[in-house]
């Protein structure tokens, strides 16, 4: 085949920046998408919270666009919603800036360790000490501004899951203890399980109103009446996969089972959830398996 001169520049093309787009959730609040998870962004001109911090490979785009919203200051805090890549981006520079990084304590654990995921072989690198969150909690917290943070214990996708609560503007950050978009990952080398899904969702009623603006990590504004409808869901689901637990049944069966049939068109193929969800209840209700 002819090669052509596109082609041959192609390799050594630079990656384009992340296209970062925001929309505002209230007064001085907004969402960011587009640096590998949701953001959020609550705007001062002394002072600058955010929760998530997007791909490092993304990270100053994020805190370019974070600097061009109405009244931005300098990024003093950092919420972290849980361990992963797309939550914790931002963390080494904005730790070198001297932000406070939060955290719940399970997840200042998980990122001062390497972890492989047993299923896929994908390896995580521990963060740096400057990127490691500075400051943790094992229950729940205020700021001064009068944002209110929480463990959600249940594990819903790891076992150091946490909420950011904006009362100012009834918008509740959950990270992926819900999802807006597709089936969750069930992380359950690092504490996730599918009944602390239900569980997650369930806690999450109880913070939240019917007029409140819940942003998951990965999708769509969430409303109470779409974490309710979840909450059927994955209760449905996880009802099914405990009673072929107790039948001894496996992984695969459950699989070639369709537990999530009547989910399927909506939500996609479930298959790769629903092993994971089944893998997850062994460390749970079968701690001897």
């Amino acid at each position: 085949m002819k090669a052509t001169a596109v082609g041959l520049a192609a390799p050594f093309a630079f990656a384009q920046a992340p296209k970062i787009e925001t929309a505002q959730l209230g007064d001085n609040l907004y969402l960011l998408t587009g640096a590998g998870g949701n953001v959020i962004a609550r705007t001062g001109a002394d002072s600058v919270v955010m929760v998530d911090g997007g791909l490092a490979q993304n990270a100053g785009a994020l805190a370019q666009a974070v600097a061009a919203l109405p009244n931005s200051g300098p990024v003093r805090t950092l919420f972290n919603t849980h361990w992963h890549p797309e939550q914790t981006g931002s963390n080494e520079k904005l730790g070198m800036a001297g932000a406070t990084i939060i955290a719940q304590e399970n997840t200042r654990l998980w990122l001062q360790q390497n972890i492989t995921w047993p299923w896929n072989g994908q390896k995580f690198k521990k963060l740096a000490k400057i990127a490691q969150p500075n400051k943790t909690f094992y229950d729940k917290g205020t700021l001064d501004s009068g944002i209110r943070y929480g463990y959600i214990s249940d594990a819903a996708h790891t076992d150091g899951d946490l909420y950011v609560y904006f009362p100012q503007q009834n918008v509740l950050a959950v990270g992926d203890a819900a999802y807006g978009q597709g089936w969750p990952v069930v992380d359950w080398w690092t504490g996730g399980w599918i009944g602390g899904i239900v569980g997650g969702l369930q806690r999450i009623q109880t913070v939240a109103n019917r007029d409140t603006k819940i942003i998951p990590a990965v999708g769509p504004v969430l409303s109470l009446t779409d974490i309710a409808a979840q909450v059927e869901m994955y209760g449905t689901i996880y009802d099914r996969l405990n009673q072929m637990l107790n039948k001894g049944r496996g992984p695969s069966e459950a699989v070639e089972a369709k537990p999530a049939k009547e989910y399927e068109a909506k939500m996609g193929n479930p298959d790769e959830f629903i092993r994971r969800s089944f893998e997850s209840l062994w460390a749970y209700l079968s701690p001897d398996a």
